[in-house]
């Protein structure tokens, strides 16, 4: 058996706070022993943390908000959900009678047999209840999470093996791949859900038993790749492997174990770090969300060993990505590929472009670099994306999310079924919508950043504090904090001044304080707070145009941070026709012709005709024929069809 790390409230915050969390049988593989590593003689000093921290998830609460609305709706969506149909291939695979009928879609043998990715949501899932119980202390999501990791325990029991998985031929997949053998299938991509399941389990849900059943995962890893040469190794990562770079250079944070930390090493692919790391892109053609979870993996090794070249590596893809791949929307590619940025215009109307995991994993970079280096650009990115990519990708009505959100004009978001879909994006789906509460403040020893302005209180237990934070944003350009302290205390306080508004006005206490005309940035309000005192920001949003390079033809209207998004209505859509089965159809469902208005002049002429409608955050615009277009911010199109991008025609004609 492996040693089992003992990990303390004390060492499991400190992890939290380092890594930016708040987060068989049948084969001679199956009967791998157990690796049983020997502490080292001098446990080895673990790299330095990053100078800024986040605030435990159970630190913050949501008050009223859009957020908090797609919260409840995930997390009663994630106790309609059965443990035991998510176990069944588990089972299956452990030699034990399964408890349960399989779920459809991904996760059913019979319909997705090439995809070989089952096992995935069982994987999301626990990192989504881990979440759900961190952020609101039901202990019902806790008991969740304990079930399934003692169902996989029982699992690796039966199996005389630390390898848990759900795919088909299970470990003789593994054997098959680890022998360099062309295989059908991603199984450490999948394998990489598991680890994290089990480890957002132990450190966010307090699990004892998924952090037993993680090390012993972890120790049959190491021993199953052991035997692989650097080329071979490197060979095996052309297939997509998920982040097994990020899970081992967690495992190292969280036992001090050397193995962990060379296998994270080794996870990390040369072919993608070291063009990367020397600043050359070469993304053109790539599968986007492959790459993602590399590079978050690749900053998570930075992390843990110290070495520039991998934080280099994550911190020019970031750059690219964000301010070079990216639609106004904080999406990218089309059919889950990157594109050459002179071909946006081939590219942009696609339904299959913005996958929703891709913009997931980017959120998930964005934050660990900010946490290393606390910029604005990373915050208004950040900011950007939840409103138009995480925030719009859940149905309000039905909790369910999208694959792709897709720019083809008077097309329409499509969502997932509650129990025949298990795309990734259903994955990924679970967890987004129960951590927002994980990037609204920061912290390092003396300051507070306010990051998002999302109706919430934190409380900096170090510092007695409780900060409230009031606001209708994004409906008013305004936030009002307020302090509740044991005693006077020295902090600085953080605003974010976001890109998006010209100035910032600033009142403690109802008097102006500062003024500022510098977005992009924050403003530091450094001094001795009491009780009761009060800060507004005040901002302005105003309608903007948001172009390519390459076509500038082709425009996005914006207010503030929101894409808005032209609302067309339900033409030809029958009610609960956007609820689909099968993500490769995208586009083809609800596929009748439908003709979309047309919007002609000069970018920066049509922003000035864009007129206030009668509802807050709704605007008009007249088409080329002169009938009025509505505008809505794009997360709040629903079961209708809509356009975020134009081809402008000529106002000549």
């Amino acid at each position: 058996m492996p040693v089992e790390a003992v990990c303390t409230v004390a060492s499991r915050r400190k992890f939290l706070s380092s890594s930016g969390f708040g987060a068989i049988a049948a084969s001679a593989w199956a009967t791998l022993p157990q690796a049983s590593f020997a502490a080292p003689a001098e446990p080895p000093a673990l790299p330095k943390a990053p100078p800024l921290r986040p605030f435990d998830l159970s630190d913050v609460d949501l008050a009223d908000s859009p957020f908090l609305h797609a919260q409840r709706a995930t997390e009663a969506y994630l106790l309609r959900l059965q443990p035991d149909r998510m176990l069944h291939n588990f089972r299956v695979n452990a030699g034990l009678k399964p408890k349960a009928p399989v779920y459809g879609g991904w996760e059913s043998e019979a319909t997705w047999e090439d995809i070989n990715c089952h096992g995935h949501t069982l994987g999301h899932y626990l990192s989504a209840c881990a979440l759900a119980y961190r952020a609101t202390g039901d202990k019902k999501f806790q008991q969740r999470v304990d079930y399934i990791a003692a169902e996989l325990s029982a699992c690796q029991d039966a199996a005389k093996s630390g390898l848990v998985c759900a795919f088909p031929k299970g470990p003789a997949l593994l054997a098959a791949h680890l022998r360099g053998e062309k295989i059908t299938g991603v199984p450490w991509y999948t394998l990489h859900k598991i680890y994290a399941g089990l480890r957002d389990g132990a450190l966010l849900a307090d699990s004892a038993v998924s952090r037993a059943v993680l090390l012993r995962l972890a120790d049959w890893g190491v021993v199953a790749t052991k035997p692989l040469s650097d080329a071979e190794f490197e060979t095996m990562l052309e297939t997509e492997y998920g982040g097994m770079n990020e899970i081992y250079a967690d495992l190292y944070a969280m036992t001090g174990k050397i193995e962990y930390r060379q296998l994270a090493e080794r996870f990390s692919q040369q072919a993608l770090l070291k063009p990367l790391a020397r600043g050359l892109d070469q993304l053109d053609g790539m599968h986007a969300n492959t790459q993602i979870p590399k590079v978050v993996g690749f900053q998570r090794v930075y992390e843990a060993t110290g070495d520039a070249h991998y934080h280099d590596a994550a911190r020019f893809f970031w750059k690219t990505v964000a301010h070079t791949r990216s639609f106004a929307t904080g999406g990218h590619g089309e059919n889950e590929h990157f594109f050459a940025r002179a071909d946006f215009e081939k590219h942009v109307f696609s339904a299959k472009g913005s996958e929703t995991c891709g913009q997931h994993n980017m959120l998930k970079l964005t934050r660990a670099l900010f946490l290393q280096d606390p910029r604005a650009e990373y915050a208004d990115y950040y900011e950007r994306t939840l409103y138009n990519g995480i925030l719009a990708s859940q149905d309000p009505d039905s909790g369910m999310a999208t694959y792709f959100q897709g720019a083809r004009p008077g097309y329409m978001k499509l969502y997932h079924t509650p129990e025949d879909s298990f795309w990734c994006c259903t994955g990924t789906g679970m967890e987004n919508h129960v951590k927002y509460r994980d990037s609204i403040y920061f912290h390092d020893d003396h300051a507070l950043y306010v990051n998002l302005f999302i109706p919430s209180s934190v409380r900096w237990r170090d510092k007695g504090a409780v900060l409230t934070q009031q606001t209708r944003f994004p409906e008013a350009p305004n936030t009002v904090l307020r302090w509740q302290l044991d005693r006077p205390t020295d902090i600085t306080l953080r605003l974010r001044h976001p890109d998006w508004s010209r100035t910032a006005t600033i009142l403690v206490n109802g008097k102006q304080e500062t003024h500022a005309t510098a977005p992009g940035r924050y403003i530091d309000l450094a001094r001795i707070w009491r009780d009761g005192d009060t800060v507004e920001l005040r901002l302005e949003m105003e309608t903007g145009v948001e172009h390519a390079p390459t076509a500038p033809d082709i425009v996005a209207f914006t207010y503030g941070p929101l894409v808005l998004a032209g609302a067309l209505g339900r033409e030809g859509l029958a009610p609960g026709a956007d609820i689909i089965v099968n993500e490769r159809r995208y586009g083809s469902y609800n596929d009748t012709p439908f003709t979309v208005p047309t919007l002609a002049g000069e970018p920066a002429e049509l922003v000035t005709r864009i007129r206030p409608g009668a509802q807050p955050l709704e605007f008009t615009i007249p088409a080329a024929d002169g009938r009025p277009v509505r505008l809505r911010p794009y997360h709040r199109i629903a079961h209708e069809r809509y356009a975020t991008y134009w081809k402008l025609g000529s106002s000549a004609g």
